[in-house]
């Protein structure tokens, strides 16, 4: 009997460790992705809310820097390079503090982007970008903490931060013009031999029509002054199959010369066996 007891014991200790009370975070995580243009702008944060408190000048104080929000560093990732309040800033991640004030804010975008709080060590080296911007007064007061990203353009947006009855915006551009005239040339002006290349190679490799991919390859290699080794080589595959084996060879002779040079033996050997194969 005492065994029983002693095992049904055993039960119930197993199942009260297992049984983990789950409550809400105090400053829930929220995460953001907005495109702007082109350009792919995420934030990571925590949200802390008022819960009948003073913020600005209290518990958030003038004059200090702030780590913007909770918890972790606040983090802003861009998938292209930027322009905030006149600085470049390369396309990747950053921590945002701010250090509020009762008519304007600076706005620091941080290189390093792990950690919690503050800083211990300052370092104005990690700074890529500083912004001073208006405190604008909003009449209904925000309860939550809130990053958002607002007035958004083809090539602009405002990073909005609110909280208790405060806004201030970060303008941010982004390179969308420069991608979308560079795009509209390299269209316009026709396939390059980039396209050219990988539209041989890709009929070669699916046994599609070798003559549409000799042709594609003959127009990339008109258009490459310096052919590269693999790129040769993919040439020799292409002619032999469409028959020419002449040029095969020859295209083979020069891919394994570069590949000797620069010292790839396995281009080096598939040439040879190649070179083998069609009896030069």
């Amino acid at each position: 009997m005492n065994k029983v007891v002693l095992f049904l014991l055993a039960i119930v200790a197993s199942l009260s460790l297992e049984a983990q009370i789950r409550t809400p975070a105090p400053s829930p995580a929220s995460a953001l992705t907005q495109m702007v243009g082109l350009t792919s702008i995420g934030v990571d944060y925590s949200r802390p809310s008022m819960r009948g408190r003073t913020v600005f000048g209290d518990l958030v104080p003038y004059g200090k820097l702030w780590r913007t929000g909770a918890n972790s560093y606040t983090k802003i990732t861009f998938n292209t390079d930027v322009t905030i309040a006149g600085k470049d800033v390369k396309a990747g991640t950053y921590s945002i503090f701010t250090k509020p004030g009762e008519k304007e804010w600076e706005v620091f975008f941080y290189t390093d982007v792990d950690g919690g709080g503050v800083p211990s060590d300052w370092d104005e080296n990690k700074v890529v970008a500083r912004a001073t911007v208006p405190v604008y007064p909003i009449e209904m007061p925000i309860e939550t903490f809130t990053i958002t990203i607002d007035d958004i353009t083809s090539s602009s947006a405002n990073l909005g931060i609110m909280w208790e009855q405060v806004y201030v915006g970060v303008p941010i551009e982004v390179p969308t013009d420069a991608a979308v005239m560079e795009s509209i040339n390299k269209v316009m002006s026709g396939p390059g031999a980039g396209d050219y290349y990988g539209a041989a190679v890709y009929f070669l490799s699916e046994g599609k029509d070798i003559n549409k991919a000799k042709e594609w390859m003959d127009k990339a290699m008109s258009m490459t002054e310096n052919p590269a080794y693999w790129q040769l080589r993919q040439q020799s595959l292409i002619l032999a199959k469409s028959g020419d084996k002449k040029g095969a060879i020859e295209a083979a002779k020069k891919s394994l010369a570069k590949a000797k040079e620069a010292g790839n033996a396995d281009y080096v050997k598939m040439n040879e066996d190649s070179l083998k194969e069609w009896g030069a």
